[in-house]
Protein backbone atom coordinates (compact mmCIF):
# COMPACT_ATOMS: atom_id res chain seq x y z
CA UNK A 1 0.00 0.00 0.00
CA UNK A 2 1.46 3.49 -0.89
CA UNK A 3 1.14 5.65 1.84
CA UNK A 4 1.38 8.95 -0.48
CA UNK A 5 -2.43 8.15 -1.77
CA UNK A 6 -5.24 9.10 0.57
CA UNK A 7 -6.91 5.13 -0.79
CA UNK A 8 -5.96 2.74 -2.74
CA UNK A 9 -10.15 2.30 -3.45
CA UNK A 10 -10.59 3.74 -7.68
CA UNK A 11 -13.66 6.22 -7.99
CA UNK A 12 -15.90 5.04 -10.48
CA UNK A 13 -16.23 7.89 -12.73
CA UNK A 14 -13.42 10.14 -12.27
CA UNK A 15 -10.94 9.72 -14.92
CA UNK A 16 -8.22 12.01 -13.24
CA UNK A 17 -8.38 10.16 -10.09
CA UNK A 18 -7.52 6.81 -12.03
CA UNK A 19 -4.97 8.74 -13.82
CA UNK A 20 -3.51 10.50 -10.47
CA UNK A 21 -3.36 7.12 -8.88
CA UNK A 22 -1.00 6.06 -11.49
CA UNK A 23 1.49 9.23 -11.79
CA UNK A 24 1.27 10.25 -8.06
CA UNK A 25 4.85 9.65 -6.36
CA UNK A 26 5.20 7.04 -3.91
CA UNK A 27 6.00 7.60 -0.25
CA UNK A 28 9.78 8.17 0.91
CA UNK A 29 11.73 5.03 0.91
CA UNK A 30 9.92 3.73 -1.58
CA UNK A 31 12.16 3.33 -4.86
CA UNK A 32 10.80 4.89 -7.89
CA UNK A 33 12.42 3.05 -10.30
CA UNK A 34 10.78 -0.44 -9.06
CA UNK A 35 7.82 0.59 -10.21
CA UNK A 36 8.23 0.82 -14.11
CA UNK A 37 4.93 1.74 -16.06
CA UNK A 38 6.12 2.44 -19.72
CA UNK A 39 7.45 0.08 -22.45
CA UNK A 40 5.56 -3.00 -23.69
CA UNK A 41 3.95 -5.08 -21.54
CA UNK A 42 2.58 -8.64 -22.13
CA UNK A 43 0.53 -10.51 -19.42
CA UNK A 44 0.65 -14.09 -20.31
CA UNK A 45 -1.85 -16.04 -18.59
CA UNK A 46 -1.86 -20.35 -18.53
CA UNK A 47 -4.35 -21.98 -17.98
CA UNK A 48 -6.51 -20.02 -19.65
CA UNK A 49 -9.25 -21.61 -21.00
CA UNK A 50 -9.48 -22.88 -16.64
CA UNK A 51 -12.13 -21.58 -14.22
CA UNK A 52 -9.75 -19.20 -12.00
CA UNK A 53 -8.71 -17.48 -15.11
CA UNK A 54 -12.45 -17.12 -16.71
CA UNK A 55 -13.52 -16.01 -13.07
CA UNK A 56 -10.50 -14.24 -11.40
CA UNK A 57 -7.55 -13.80 -13.65
CA UNK A 58 -9.60 -11.93 -17.11
CA UNK A 59 -11.70 -10.13 -15.23
CA UNK A 60 -9.33 -8.44 -12.82
CA UNK A 61 -6.71 -7.79 -16.27
CA UNK A 62 -10.47 -5.88 -17.59
CA UNK A 63 -11.17 -3.89 -14.78
CA UNK A 64 -7.66 -2.61 -14.48
CA UNK A 65 -7.96 -2.22 -18.29
CA UNK A 66 -10.92 -0.25 -17.69
CA UNK A 67 -9.53 2.08 -14.76
CA UNK A 68 -6.45 3.21 -17.15
CA UNK A 69 -3.66 0.99 -15.44
CA UNK A 70 -2.96 -0.95 -18.61
CA UNK A 71 -3.31 0.84 -21.72
CA UNK A 72 -4.09 -0.30 -24.91
CA UNK A 73 -1.03 1.00 -26.58
CA UNK A 74 1.38 -0.73 -24.36
CA UNK A 75 -0.29 -4.02 -23.46
CA UNK A 76 -1.12 -7.25 -25.10
CA UNK A 77 -2.45 -10.28 -23.38
CA UNK A 78 -1.91 -13.88 -24.17
CA UNK A 79 -4.08 -16.71 -23.14
CA UNK A 80 -2.10 -20.21 -22.88
CA UNK A 81 -3.53 -23.70 -22.43
CA UNK A 82 -3.97 -27.22 -23.87
CA UNK A 83 -7.28 -26.81 -25.37
CA UNK A 84 -7.58 -26.12 -28.91
CA UNK A 85 -9.48 -23.42 -29.41
CA UNK A 86 -9.33 -20.01 -31.20
CA UNK A 87 -8.76 -16.56 -30.57
CA UNK A 88 -12.79 -15.67 -30.77
CA UNK A 89 -13.51 -18.78 -28.28
CA UNK A 90 -11.44 -17.73 -26.23
CA UNK A 91 -12.62 -14.47 -26.04
CA UNK A 92 -16.21 -15.53 -25.67
CA UNK A 93 -15.86 -18.13 -22.84
CA UNK A 94 -14.49 -14.92 -21.11
CA UNK A 95 -17.00 -12.65 -22.31
CA UNK A 96 -19.78 -13.22 -19.98
CA UNK A 97 -17.39 -13.38 -16.92
CA UNK A 98 -16.39 -9.11 -17.73
CA UNK A 99 -20.35 -7.85 -16.78
CA UNK A 100 -20.10 -6.93 -13.41
CA UNK A 101 -18.72 -3.05 -14.02
CA UNK A 102 -20.58 -0.19 -13.16
CA UNK A 103 -21.33 1.39 -15.84
CA UNK A 104 -23.69 2.30 -18.53
CA UNK A 105 -23.96 -0.42 -21.28
CA UNK A 106 -22.98 1.31 -23.93
CA UNK A 107 -19.72 2.28 -22.20
CA UNK A 108 -19.87 -1.14 -20.58
CA UNK A 109 -19.86 -2.42 -23.59
CA UNK A 110 -17.56 -0.49 -25.55
CA UNK A 111 -14.80 -1.31 -23.21
CA UNK A 112 -15.35 -5.32 -22.85
CA UNK A 113 -15.14 -5.40 -26.90
CA UNK A 114 -11.85 -3.41 -27.27
CA UNK A 115 -10.32 -5.51 -24.04
CA UNK A 116 -11.29 -8.75 -25.89
CA UNK A 117 -9.26 -7.58 -28.76
CA UNK A 118 -6.20 -7.67 -26.84
CA UNK A 119 -6.50 -11.23 -26.53
CA UNK A 120 -4.39 -13.86 -28.92
CA UNK A 121 -4.70 -17.78 -27.99
CA UNK A 122 -1.84 -20.22 -27.91
CA UNK A 123 -2.25 -23.64 -27.75
CA UNK A 124 0.07 -26.08 -26.25
CA UNK A 125 1.46 -28.50 -24.14
CA UNK A 126 2.73 -27.78 -20.44
CA UNK A 127 6.35 -30.45 -21.01
CA UNK A 128 6.90 -29.84 -24.61
CA UNK A 129 8.65 -26.80 -25.55
CA UNK A 130 7.28 -26.69 -29.31
CA UNK A 131 4.20 -25.13 -27.54
CA UNK A 132 6.35 -22.40 -25.69
CA UNK A 133 8.73 -21.27 -28.89
CA UNK A 134 4.93 -20.54 -30.93
CA UNK A 135 4.19 -18.72 -27.98
CA UNK A 136 7.37 -16.74 -27.44
CA UNK A 137 7.26 -15.94 -31.37
CA UNK A 138 3.45 -14.14 -30.72
CA UNK A 139 4.73 -12.29 -27.66
CA UNK A 140 7.96 -11.22 -29.62
CA UNK A 141 6.05 -10.11 -32.65
CA UNK A 142 3.78 -7.92 -30.41
CA UNK A 143 6.62 -6.64 -28.61
CA UNK A 144 8.17 -5.58 -32.43
CA UNK A 145 4.81 -3.80 -33.47
CA UNK A 146 5.19 -1.71 -30.66
CA UNK A 147 8.59 -1.00 -31.87
CA UNK A 148 10.30 -2.25 -28.57
CA UNK A 149 13.74 -3.38 -28.69
CA UNK A 150 14.76 -6.99 -28.09
CA UNK A 151 14.93 -7.67 -24.42
CA UNK A 152 13.13 -4.02 -22.98
CA UNK A 153 9.93 -4.82 -22.54
CA UNK A 154 7.80 -6.67 -19.66
CA UNK A 155 6.52 -9.85 -19.62
CA UNK A 156 4.24 -11.33 -16.83
CA UNK A 157 3.53 -14.84 -16.76
CA UNK A 158 0.12 -15.41 -14.50
CA UNK A 159 -0.12 -19.44 -13.68
CA UNK A 160 -3.51 -20.01 -13.12
CA UNK A 161 -2.51 -24.10 -13.27
CA UNK A 162 -2.62 -26.95 -10.86
CA UNK A 163 0.59 -26.74 -8.46
CA UNK A 164 1.16 -29.92 -9.98
CA UNK A 165 2.23 -28.41 -13.38
CA UNK A 166 4.73 -25.45 -12.03
CA UNK A 167 7.68 -27.40 -12.10
CA UNK A 168 7.24 -28.26 -15.84
CA UNK A 169 5.88 -24.84 -16.89
CA UNK A 170 8.66 -22.46 -15.57
CA UNK A 171 11.30 -25.03 -16.93
CA UNK A 172 9.51 -24.50 -20.16
CA UNK A 173 9.58 -20.64 -19.54
CA UNK A 174 12.91 -20.23 -18.28
CA UNK A 175 13.91 -22.10 -21.56
CA UNK A 176 12.19 -20.62 -24.52
CA UNK A 177 10.28 -17.56 -23.12
CA UNK A 178 12.07 -15.55 -20.82
CA UNK A 179 13.26 -11.33 -21.97
CA UNK A 180 16.57 -10.51 -21.87
CA UNK A 181 16.63 -8.64 -18.71
CA UNK A 182 19.88 -7.70 -18.79
CA UNK A 183 18.53 -5.21 -21.54
CA UNK A 184 16.39 -3.29 -19.35
CA UNK A 185 13.08 -5.98 -19.66
CA UNK A 186 11.94 -7.88 -17.27
CA UNK A 187 9.63 -11.42 -16.61
CA UNK A 188 8.24 -12.14 -13.45
CA UNK A 189 5.79 -15.22 -12.84
CA UNK A 190 2.79 -15.13 -10.57
CA UNK A 191 2.21 -18.52 -9.12
CA UNK A 192 -1.32 -19.38 -7.38
CA UNK A 193 -1.23 -21.10 -4.01
CA UNK A 194 -1.31 -24.24 -2.54
CA UNK A 195 2.07 -24.20 -2.30
CA UNK A 196 3.18 -27.42 -1.84
CA UNK A 197 1.13 -29.95 1.26
CA UNK A 198 3.34 -30.06 3.45
CA UNK A 199 6.55 -28.50 4.69
CA UNK A 200 8.69 -30.64 2.60
CA UNK A 201 6.64 -30.61 -0.16
CA UNK A 202 6.71 -26.57 -0.67
CA UNK A 203 10.59 -26.79 0.07
CA UNK A 204 10.94 -29.02 -2.92
CA UNK A 205 8.86 -27.04 -5.05
CA UNK A 206 10.51 -23.61 -3.87
CA UNK A 207 13.87 -25.55 -4.55
CA UNK A 208 13.40 -26.02 -7.70
CA UNK A 209 11.25 -22.53 -8.51
CA UNK A 210 14.38 -21.25 -7.08
CA UNK A 211 16.56 -23.01 -9.47
CA UNK A 212 15.05 -21.37 -12.24
CA UNK A 213 14.22 -17.84 -10.99
CA UNK A 214 15.75 -15.05 -8.32
CA UNK A 215 12.96 -14.91 -5.32
CA UNK A 216 12.46 -10.95 -6.96
CA UNK A 217 11.12 -12.27 -10.17
CA UNK A 218 8.77 -14.61 -7.63
CA UNK A 219 5.30 -13.94 -7.07
CA UNK A 220 3.57 -16.23 -4.69
CA UNK A 221 0.03 -14.53 -4.84
CA UNK A 222 -2.72 -15.08 -1.64
CA UNK A 223 -5.61 -12.79 -2.59
CA UNK A 224 -6.12 -12.07 0.88
CA UNK A 225 -3.10 -9.81 0.78
CA UNK A 226 -5.34 -8.05 -1.96
CA UNK A 227 -8.15 -7.18 0.02
CA UNK A 228 -8.97 -3.60 0.96
CA UNK A 229 -9.73 -3.98 4.62
CA UNK A 230 -6.65 -6.43 5.39
CA UNK A 231 -4.38 -3.62 3.22
CA UNK A 232 -5.22 -1.18 6.11
CA UNK A 233 -4.45 -3.21 8.77
CA UNK A 234 -0.85 -1.45 8.76
CA UNK A 235 -2.22 1.88 8.11
CA UNK A 236 -4.37 1.63 11.70
CA UNK A 237 -2.34 -0.23 13.94
CA UNK A 238 0.84 2.37 13.06
CA UNK A 239 -0.44 5.31 11.70
CA UNK A 240 -3.37 5.95 14.71
CA UNK A 241 -2.08 6.93 18.23
CA UNK A 242 -5.06 5.67 20.27
CA UNK A 243 -3.78 2.14 18.85
CA UNK A 244 -0.07 1.63 19.77
CA UNK A 245 -0.51 1.53 23.78
CA UNK A 246 -3.36 -0.59 23.75
CA UNK A 247 -2.22 -2.69 20.86
CA UNK A 248 -0.52 -5.78 23.27
CA UNK A 249 -1.03 -8.53 26.03
CA UNK A 250 -0.95 -5.87 29.00
CA UNK A 251 -5.10 -4.80 27.24
CA UNK A 252 -6.37 -7.72 24.69
CA UNK A 253 -7.79 -10.64 25.93
CA UNK A 254 -7.91 -13.08 22.58
CA UNK A 255 -7.94 -12.58 18.84
CA UNK A 256 -10.00 -13.80 16.83
CA UNK A 257 -9.02 -14.68 12.84
CA UNK A 258 -12.57 -16.02 11.51
CA UNK A 259 -13.23 -17.62 8.01
CA UNK A 260 -17.10 -18.78 7.89
CA UNK A 261 -18.95 -20.10 4.93
CA UNK A 262 -22.66 -20.60 4.57
CA UNK A 263 -22.52 -23.41 1.50
CA UNK A 264 -20.43 -26.66 1.39
CA UNK A 265 -17.72 -28.05 -1.40
CA UNK A 266 -19.93 -27.38 -4.15
CA UNK A 267 -18.57 -29.37 -7.11
CA UNK A 268 -15.33 -29.25 -5.51
CA UNK A 269 -15.31 -31.89 -3.43
CA UNK A 270 -12.68 -33.87 -5.32
CA UNK A 271 -10.31 -30.73 -4.80
CA UNK A 272 -10.91 -30.18 -1.51
CA UNK A 273 -10.68 -33.13 -0.05
CA UNK A 274 -6.96 -33.33 -1.23
CA UNK A 275 -6.16 -30.54 0.84
CA UNK A 276 -8.82 -29.86 4.09
CA UNK A 277 -9.72 -26.47 5.52
CA UNK A 278 -6.79 -26.25 7.30
CA UNK A 279 -4.76 -26.07 3.53
CA UNK A 280 -7.06 -24.28 1.92
CA UNK A 281 -7.98 -21.45 4.23
CA UNK A 282 -5.67 -21.22 7.07
CA UNK A 283 -2.05 -22.08 7.02
CA UNK A 284 -2.14 -19.43 4.04
CA UNK A 285 -4.80 -16.50 4.19
CA UNK A 286 -5.89 -16.66 7.98
CA UNK A 287 -2.18 -16.80 9.29
CA UNK A 288 -1.00 -14.26 6.58
CA UNK A 289 -3.53 -12.20 8.52
CA UNK A 290 -2.36 -13.29 11.77
CA UNK A 291 1.20 -11.83 10.48
CA UNK A 292 -0.24 -8.48 9.64
CA UNK A 293 -2.07 -8.62 13.12
CA UNK A 294 0.50 -9.04 15.69
CA UNK A 295 3.70 -8.29 13.62
CA UNK A 296 6.13 -4.88 14.94
CA UNK A 297 6.51 -1.46 12.86
CA UNK A 298 8.90 -2.23 10.31
CA UNK A 299 11.45 -0.03 9.60
CA UNK A 300 9.73 1.64 6.71
CA UNK A 301 7.10 0.41 4.04
CA UNK A 302 9.65 -1.28 1.94
CA UNK A 303 8.31 -4.74 0.59
CA UNK A 304 11.27 -6.17 2.02
CA UNK A 305 10.67 -4.52 5.57
CA UNK A 306 7.54 -5.72 6.13
CA UNK A 307 8.28 -9.15 4.80
CA UNK A 308 11.29 -9.50 7.44
CA UNK A 309 8.75 -8.69 10.00
CA UNK A 310 6.08 -11.32 9.25
CA UNK A 311 8.76 -13.83 9.34
CA UNK A 312 9.52 -12.77 12.88
CA UNK A 313 6.07 -13.37 14.18
CA UNK A 314 5.89 -17.03 12.40
CA UNK A 315 9.14 -17.56 13.79
CA UNK A 316 7.63 -16.80 17.33
CA UNK A 317 4.99 -19.08 16.79
CA UNK A 318 5.14 -21.55 19.26
CA UNK A 319 4.42 -25.61 18.18
CA UNK A 320 0.65 -26.08 17.86
CA UNK A 321 -0.96 -28.17 21.03
CA UNK A 322 -3.25 -30.90 19.64
CA UNK A 323 -5.26 -30.38 23.27
CA UNK A 324 -6.30 -26.67 21.32
CA UNK A 325 -7.21 -27.81 18.29
CA UNK A 326 -10.87 -28.55 17.54
CA UNK A 327 -11.84 -30.05 13.58
CA UNK A 328 -14.83 -30.77 11.89
CA UNK A 329 -16.84 -32.41 8.88
CA UNK A 330 -20.31 -31.38 7.65
CA UNK A 331 -23.03 -34.26 7.94
CA UNK A 332 -23.16 -35.13 3.95
CA UNK A 333 -20.05 -34.13 2.84
CA UNK A 334 -18.83 -37.67 2.03
CA UNK A 335 -22.41 -37.80 -0.07
CA UNK A 336 -19.78 -36.47 -2.95
CA UNK A 337 -19.08 -38.72 -5.53
CA UNK A 338 -15.73 -37.41 -6.11
CA UNK A 339 -15.20 -37.74 -1.92
CA UNK A 340 -13.87 -40.79 -0.50
CA UNK A 341 -16.59 -42.48 1.95
CA UNK A 342 -14.44 -42.70 4.87
CA UNK A 343 -12.54 -39.38 4.12
CA UNK A 344 -11.02 -37.83 7.05
CA UNK A 345 -10.43 -34.12 5.53
CA UNK A 346 -11.85 -31.44 8.08
CA UNK A 347 -14.50 -29.10 6.44
CA UNK A 348 -14.09 -27.07 9.66
CA UNK A 349 -11.02 -26.31 11.99
CA UNK A 350 -10.35 -23.81 15.16
CA UNK A 351 -6.79 -23.86 16.04
CA UNK A 352 -5.28 -21.80 18.77
CA UNK A 353 -1.87 -20.40 18.50
CA UNK A 354 0.89 -18.33 20.75
CA UNK A 355 3.04 -16.16 19.92
CA UNK A 356 6.17 -16.04 22.52
CA UNK A 357 7.48 -12.90 22.49
CA UNK A 358 7.20 -9.71 24.72
CA UNK A 359 4.17 -8.10 23.21
CA UNK A 360 2.11 -11.53 22.87
CA UNK A 361 3.00 -13.65 25.41
CA UNK A 362 -0.13 -15.28 26.84
CA UNK A 363 -2.74 -14.03 23.76
CA UNK A 364 -4.13 -16.63 22.50
CA UNK A 365 -4.91 -16.53 18.28
CA UNK A 366 -7.95 -18.29 17.68
CA UNK A 367 -7.67 -18.93 13.72
CA UNK A 368 -11.45 -20.59 12.88
CA UNK A 369 -12.36 -21.65 9.31
CA UNK A 370 -15.56 -23.83 8.25
CA UNK A 371 -17.53 -24.82 5.26
CA UNK A 372 -21.49 -25.05 5.28
CA UNK A 373 -21.87 -23.44 8.51
CA UNK A 374 -24.92 -20.42 9.29
CA UNK A 375 -23.25 -17.64 7.93
CA UNK A 376 -20.66 -16.60 5.35
CA UNK A 377 -17.97 -13.77 6.84
CA UNK A 378 -14.27 -12.86 7.24
CA UNK A 379 -13.13 -10.65 10.15
CA UNK A 380 -10.82 -10.22 12.71
CA UNK A 381 -11.91 -9.75 15.94
CA UNK A 382 -9.78 -7.95 18.66
CA UNK A 383 -11.65 -8.66 22.34
CA UNK A 384 -10.01 -6.79 25.51
CA UNK A 385 -9.42 -7.79 28.96
CA UNK A 386 -12.32 -6.16 31.21
CA UNK A 387 -12.58 -3.18 32.77
CA UNK A 388 -10.84 -3.11 36.43
CA UNK A 389 -13.22 -1.99 39.25
CA UNK A 390 -16.00 -1.97 37.27
CA UNK A 391 -18.41 0.44 39.25
CA UNK A 392 -21.55 0.24 36.52
CA UNK A 393 -21.85 -3.53 36.91
CA UNK A 394 -21.85 -4.07 33.41
CA UNK A 395 -19.41 -6.91 32.86
CA UNK A 396 -22.16 -9.69 32.04
CA UNK A 397 -23.19 -7.37 28.93
CA UNK A 398 -19.60 -8.26 27.15
CA UNK A 399 -16.22 -6.89 26.88
CA UNK A 400 -14.75 -3.98 24.35
CA UNK A 401 -13.97 -5.69 20.92
CA UNK A 402 -12.70 -4.42 17.82
CA UNK A 403 -13.69 -5.49 14.48
CA UNK A 404 -12.78 -5.75 10.76
CA UNK A 405 -15.22 -6.75 8.70
CA UNK A 406 -12.97 -8.46 5.71
CA UNK A 407 -16.26 -9.62 3.85
CA UNK A 408 -18.84 -9.17 2.86
CA UNK A 409 -20.18 -5.51 3.94
CA UNK A 410 -16.62 -4.50 4.74
CA UNK A 411 -16.29 -2.47 7.86
CA UNK A 412 -14.69 -1.78 10.77
CA UNK A 413 -16.52 -1.03 14.34
CA UNK A 414 -15.51 -1.06 17.91
CA UNK A 415 -18.32 -2.65 20.53
CA UNK A 416 -18.32 -0.07 23.33
CA UNK A 417 -20.42 -0.19 26.46
CA UNK A 418 -22.80 3.07 26.80
CA UNK A 419 -25.44 4.76 28.89
CA UNK A 420 -28.62 3.28 27.73
CA UNK A 421 -30.88 6.54 26.54
CA UNK A 422 -33.62 6.99 29.05
CA UNK A 423 -33.94 8.22 32.76
CA UNK A 424 -31.99 5.67 34.43
CA UNK A 425 -28.45 4.97 34.64
CA UNK A 426 -28.83 1.68 33.08
CA UNK A 427 -25.93 0.39 29.72
CA UNK A 428 -26.03 -1.43 27.03
CA UNK A 429 -23.61 -2.23 24.03
CA UNK A 430 -23.20 -0.01 21.04
CA UNK A 431 -20.96 0.82 18.60
CA UNK A 432 -18.34 3.24 16.93
CA UNK A 433 -19.10 1.76 12.99
CA UNK A 434 -17.07 2.82 9.85
CA UNK A 435 -18.59 1.03 7.12
CA UNK A 436 -17.74 1.36 3.81
CA UNK A 437 -20.78 1.09 1.29
CA UNK A 438 -22.17 3.78 3.70
CA UNK A 439 -18.78 6.21 4.13
CA UNK A 440 -17.38 5.43 0.57
CA UNK A 441 -20.90 5.56 -1.36
CA UNK A 442 -19.39 6.58 -4.49
CA UNK A 443 -16.30 4.45 -4.77
CA UNK A 444 -15.36 0.54 -5.63
CA UNK A 445 -13.73 -1.15 -3.49
CA UNK A 446 -10.89 -3.19 -6.10
CA UNK A 447 -11.03 -6.65 -6.24
CA UNK A 448 -8.35 -8.50 -4.44
CA UNK A 449 -6.46 -9.78 -7.33
CA UNK A 450 -6.72 -6.38 -9.30
CA UNK A 451 -4.42 -4.89 -6.90
CA UNK A 452 -1.78 -7.55 -6.69
CA UNK A 453 -1.68 -7.67 -10.60
CA UNK A 454 -0.91 -4.11 -10.44
CA UNK A 455 1.55 -4.66 -7.88
CA UNK A 456 3.40 -7.62 -10.06
CA UNK A 457 3.72 -5.14 -12.78
CA UNK A 458 5.11 -2.34 -10.50
CA UNK A 459 7.85 -5.05 -8.51
CA UNK A 460 6.16 -4.11 -5.14
CA UNK A 461 6.47 -7.38 -3.67
CA UNK A 462 5.15 -6.24 -0.24
CA UNK A 463 1.70 -8.47 -0.58
CA UNK A 464 3.25 -11.53 -1.86
CA UNK A 465 4.66 -14.64 0.34
CA UNK A 466 8.65 -14.67 0.38
CA UNK A 467 10.27 -18.08 0.55
CA UNK A 468 11.24 -18.10 4.31
CA UNK A 469 8.10 -17.10 4.97
CA UNK A 470 6.26 -20.00 3.93
CA UNK A 471 8.70 -21.95 4.91
CA UNK A 472 7.77 -20.94 8.82
CA UNK A 473 3.91 -21.08 8.13
CA UNK A 474 4.63 -24.81 6.95
CA UNK A 475 6.95 -25.58 10.12
CA UNK A 476 3.48 -24.48 12.30
CA UNK A 477 0.85 -26.59 10.65
CA UNK A 478 3.19 -29.42 9.26
CA UNK A 479 2.84 -31.62 12.39
CA UNK A 480 -0.84 -31.30 12.40
CA UNK A 481 -1.38 -31.57 9.24
CA UNK A 482 0.43 -34.96 9.08
CA UNK A 483 -1.59 -36.26 12.41
CA UNK A 484 -4.98 -35.01 10.50
CA UNK A 485 -3.26 -37.56 7.07
CA UNK A 486 -2.45 -40.64 9.64
CA UNK A 487 -5.63 -40.47 11.34
CA UNK A 488 -4.69 -39.82 14.39
CA UNK A 489 -6.78 -36.68 14.78
CA UNK A 490 -10.70 -37.22 13.74
CA UNK A 491 -12.89 -34.33 12.58
CA UNK A 492 -16.13 -34.16 14.75
CA UNK A 493 -19.77 -34.48 12.67
CA UNK A 494 -21.52 -31.33 12.54
CA UNK A 495 -24.93 -30.18 10.87
CA UNK A 496 -24.66 -28.16 7.84
CA UNK A 497 -26.17 -24.22 8.56
CA UNK A 498 -24.69 -25.07 12.01
CA UNK A 499 -22.07 -22.89 14.42
CA UNK A 500 -20.10 -25.63 14.13
CA UNK A 501 -18.85 -28.59 16.33
CA UNK A 502 -19.80 -27.32 19.75
CA UNK A 503 -16.38 -28.36 21.26
CA UNK A 504 -15.26 -25.16 19.00
CA UNK A 505 -17.46 -22.95 21.04
CA UNK A 506 -15.74 -24.54 24.60
CA UNK A 507 -12.61 -24.31 23.06
CA UNK A 508 -12.74 -20.89 22.53
CA UNK A 509 -14.66 -20.26 26.45
CA UNK A 510 -11.30 -22.26 27.45
CA UNK A 511 -8.92 -19.78 25.72
CA UNK A 512 -10.51 -17.02 27.25
CA UNK A 513 -13.22 -15.19 24.56
CA UNK A 514 -16.45 -14.01 26.33
CA UNK A 515 -19.73 -14.48 24.13
CA UNK A 516 -21.69 -11.87 24.20
CA UNK A 517 -25.49 -11.88 24.83
CA UNK A 518 -28.16 -10.12 23.38
CA UNK A 519 -26.15 -7.31 20.83
CA UNK A 520 -25.96 -8.30 17.32
CA UNK A 521 -24.14 -5.47 14.63
CA UNK A 522 -26.23 -4.81 11.85
CA UNK A 523 -24.24 -3.30 8.85
CA UNK A 524 -25.86 -0.28 7.45
CA UNK A 525 -28.25 0.15 4.56
CA UNK A 526 -27.94 3.17 2.23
Amino acid sequence: MESGRTSSIVSKDSFTERSSLRSESFSEGRDLESFPETGCLSIIVLGASGDLAKKKTFPALFNLYRQGFLPSEEVHIFGYARTKISDDDLRERIRGYLTEAKETSSGHSKHVSKFLQLIKYVSGSYTDGEGFQLLDKEISEHEISKNSQEGTSRRLFYLALPPSVYPSVCKMIRSYCMNKSDLGGWTRIVVEKPFGKDLNSAEKLSSHLGELFDEPQLYRIDHYLGKELVQNLLVLRFANRFFLPLWNRDNISNIQIVFREDFGTEGRGGYFDEYGIIRDIIQNHLLQVLCLVAMEKPVSIKPEHIRDEKVKVLQSVLPISFDEVVLGQYEGYTDDPTVSSDSNTPTFATVVLHIHNERWEGVPFILKAGKALNSRKAEIRVQFKDVPGDIFKCKKQGRNEFVIRLQPSEAMYMKLTVKKPGLDMSTIQSELDLSYSQRYQDIIIPEAYERLILDTIRGDQQHFVRRDELRAAWEIFTPLLHAIDDGGLKPVPYKPGSRGPAEADELLAKSGYVQTHGYVWIPPTL
